[in-house]
């Protein structure tokens, strides 16, 4: 699907924090087909993939050693300061106040209370991504918490998000709920307990999503091209989805979906 833009407050961009950016653009060019174009010389390094002539996905490299590589989600917002002022108020951590970016727009990176890591961004030249919700592109971002209950009300507050939780209490444990972050009446994301299965080290974090043909298939050749595989491909009530840990050490998600 095409995007000339994005509401505010639905997620719009994804990008990888890398260590080696060349190794992963051919890893990502070799699962996906993604033709990774890095940016001029101000942008630090910074590169866009495009599939089929159209933006789906940034990889740019990690300038603080410490930090593990990872999968960034952001949502798309009017006013990235007055996104910051919120998340202060509602006990959120800023890591990266809100900046320009070139004339391409203005961005900000926080932390939610439980310490999932976010961005926001305010378009101006750059929409985000210009191809969704087909194969080898973005088509869900999700949320693993440590307080679902205090997830919904951060980001509520933040986003305006509303909720709708699968599963009763009475007859669902709370880890096998799940919840779909509503806004204008359409499911944008999701959100859930951390799964058992991670261990108590796995801080709360956003995990994205890739929609390929076949999910067996995308995981044998993510590990033909050096990924690890975290979780097997699972059958689940949207379709078949498995999580794979890139050469560098990010995760993400993939998922075929069942037809309608």
């Amino acid at each position: 699907m095409e995007m000339q833009s994005y509401k505010p407050g639905v997620p719009s961009w994804v990008d990888v924090g890398c260590r080696e950016p060349e190794a992963a653009a051919a890893f990502y060019n070799g699962l996906f087909g993604w033709d990774v174009q890095q940016g001029p010389p101000e942008t630090g390094g910074y590169s866009i993939a495009h599939l089929r002539g159209k933006s789906v996905a940034g990889l740019g490299p990690i300038p603080d050693p410490n930090t593990p590589p990872f999968w960034l989600t952001y949502v798309n917002v009017d006013s990235a300061d007055e996104t910051v002022e919120k998340v202060t108020a509602n006990g959120g951590l800023v890591f990266v106040a809100p900046m320009d970016v070139l004339d391409v727009g203005r961005m900000a990176v926080f932390a939610d209370p439980m310490g999932a890591v976010l961005g926001v961004w305010q378009p101006r030249l750059h929409i985000g991504a210009e191809l969704v919700n087909e194969p080898n592109t973005l088509c869900w971002n999700e949320l693993l918490t440590s307080d679902v209950e205090a997830a919904k009300a951060f980001y509520g507050a933040v986003f305006g998000w509303g909720s709708m939780t699968h599963g009763h209490p009475d007859d669902v444990p709370d880890a096998m709920a799940y919840t779909e972050w509503q806004l204008g009446g359409a499911s944008i994301g999701g959100l859930m307990l951390k799964p058992p299965f991670l261990s108590a080290e796995v801080p709360s974090h956003w995990v994205v999503y890739f929609q390929v043909v076949d999910t067996d298939a995308a995981v044998k050749k993510a590990a033909a091209l050096g990924a690890t595989v975290v979780v097997s491909p699972t059958d689940i009530e949207p379709g078949r989805f498995a999580v794979i840990e890139d050469p560098g050490g990010a995760s993400f998600a993939v998922i075929a979906l069942t037809s309608n």
